[in-house]
């Protein structure tokens, strides 16, 4: 079994390790320069859109729930633990410069989340029970003009969808639950699996629109209550603020591994914070893994290119706002380099705790514990629709998908009360060879993409 293990933690290493990174970054540089860099200059459109009046109704088109309700159930997915626990680790493994990476792989990130988000409302079909189904297995199977590769395609990245629903979207977050209520609030892992078990059943039962409700509500509150916090933080530390940016960038491009300052003893050189600020960047806001389609195909819309563009913005909101709050707040507190009571280099949610606690005193232990809580719970919510849909895909059918439900929430138990770390590898390498087949379609689609968003640019110029 340890042999297995060892083997699984190399083949992960292996698929999350250059190659991968320059294959997610690579296709948002070139999507993002195929599509005349619309995306970029379009962003002010998609935050308005976004936050319009019309994005919250269901006015136009078909679709099970509201545009916005769609966007907020796929940040719901993937605004969890990466925001806070990720851009720590990635702080401390690659420096601070590792903060650039992530805002450079996000930038491109938009391009890649928009066009998969497009294309999954384009291909999209309606189950026997009228609603909505979508997501890269329909745009594969419907949108490739070799159909043998775009069934297979499908096939394999839905396959792998179901298996890091259960890994990467339950179990793991159910343990960043338990393990932070643990040592915050002395919870027993046991009590916190029942409870994470009960809500998500009493959500997930009701389907996309049930989970749409909770997470329309729960994710704008839970991120602006962060955001608000994490800005107090900075603001308590603003003498260091100037330091702590100089430190950022000039870390991101230092080609000689550099150190000292705010960031103690780390020491880290330009690739590092390339490898770590990228991988926990795509990790975080999960741009070209094809997952937040799914939700995104949910959406009440007449035009495919319009919700493209509001989902996009999450990668904006994930990744530009929530992961540089925290990473500002760690690079301001000057809690970089710190070590533990047994001295040891403080890692993880440890790190974003310290930094809070510069400011807030024992309440910004409480505070980042809420937040990981809250973060985690909503991926579960989101992470379930993405795994039902790929389920439904596998099996032809929608009639097995309450049972799916069912077993979805019971393993949330599993997550909350074991650490497995062969798990969380294993679901790591589903989440990579997701990406692969995703990021295959969409490069063959690009001139589709590329059309179908200049065909639509009459309309925003119309409306500035």
């Amino acid at each position: 079994m340890e042999r297995f293990a060892e083997i699984i933690s190399k083949v992960d290493d292996f698929v999350w390790g250059p190659v991968m990174l320059v294959l997610l970054v690579g296709t948002g540089i070139f999507l993002t320069f195929r599509t005349r860099f619309l995306t970029w200059r379009n962003l002010g459109y998609a935050l308005k859109s976004t936050l319009s009046k019309e994005a919250r109704t269901k006015s136009r088109g078909e679709g099970d729930v509201s545009p916005f309700s769609a966007l907020t159930t796929a940040l719901a997915a993937t605004i969890g633990t990466g925001n806070i626990v990720g851009v720590a680790t990635a702080m401390v493994s690659g420096g601070p410069g590792a903060l650039v990476w992530m805002w450079i792989s996000a930038a491109f990130g938009l391009t890649s989340k928009f066009s998969e988000c497009m294309l999954a409302i384009k291909y999209r079909e309606v189950n026997e029970k009228g609603e909505m189904s979508g997501g890269p297995m329909y745009t594969m199977k419907k949108g490739l003009k070799n159909k043998t590769l775009g069934a297979v395609l499908a096939w394999l990245f839905a396959l792998f969808a179901v298996i890091a629903s259960f890994g990467i979207g339950n179990m793991t977050q159910g343990n960043s639950i338990s393990g932070a209520l643990k040592t915050t609030f002395h919870v027993p892992v046991g009590i916190t699996g029942i409870v994470i078990t009960i809500l998500s059943l009493l959500i997930i039962v009701g389907g996309i629109k049930s989970i749409s409700k909770v997470s329309s509500v729960v994710v704008p509150v839970m991120a602006i209550f962060y955001v608000i916090c994490g800005m107090i933080v900075i603001l308590g530390n603003i003498s260091n603020l100037p330091a702590g940016i100089s430190m950022i960038f000039k870390m991101a491009f230092s080609v000689k591994a550099a150190g000292g300052g705010l960031c103690g003893t780390i020491v880290a050189s330009m690739m590092n914070a390339m490898r770590y600020g990228v991988a926990r960047g795509v990790f975080s806001n999960e741009a070209g893994m094809g997952s937040a389609a799914i939700t995104a195909a949910a959406a009440t819309t007449d035009n495919p290119v319009r919700q493209g563009y509001i989902n996009m913005t999450g990668t904006f909101w994930d990744t530009i706002v929530v992961c540089t709050i925290t990473g500002l707040a760690i690079a301001s507190s000057g809690v970089l380099g710190m070590t533990d009571a047994n001295g040891e280099l403080l890692t993880g949610s440890d790190v974003t705790i310290a930094a809070f606690q510069t400011v807030l005193g024992s309440g910004g232990g409480w505070l980042v514990t809420i937040g990981i809580t809250l973060f985690a719970f909503s991926t579960i919510l989101g992470w379930e629709y993405h795994g039902e849909k790929a389920f439904e895909y596998l099996l032809g059918t929608h009639r097995y998908n309450m049972v799916y439900r069912v077993i979805f929430s019971l393993v949330a138990y599993l997550g909350c009360t074991q650490t497995l770390s062969l798990v969380w590898n294993f679901s790591d390498i589903a989440n990579a060879l997701m990406a692969i087949p995703n990021l295959i379609c969409m490069l063959l689609l690009s001139g589709e993409i590329a059309r179908d968003i200049r065909n639509f640019q009459p309309e925003i110029e119309e409306n500035r």
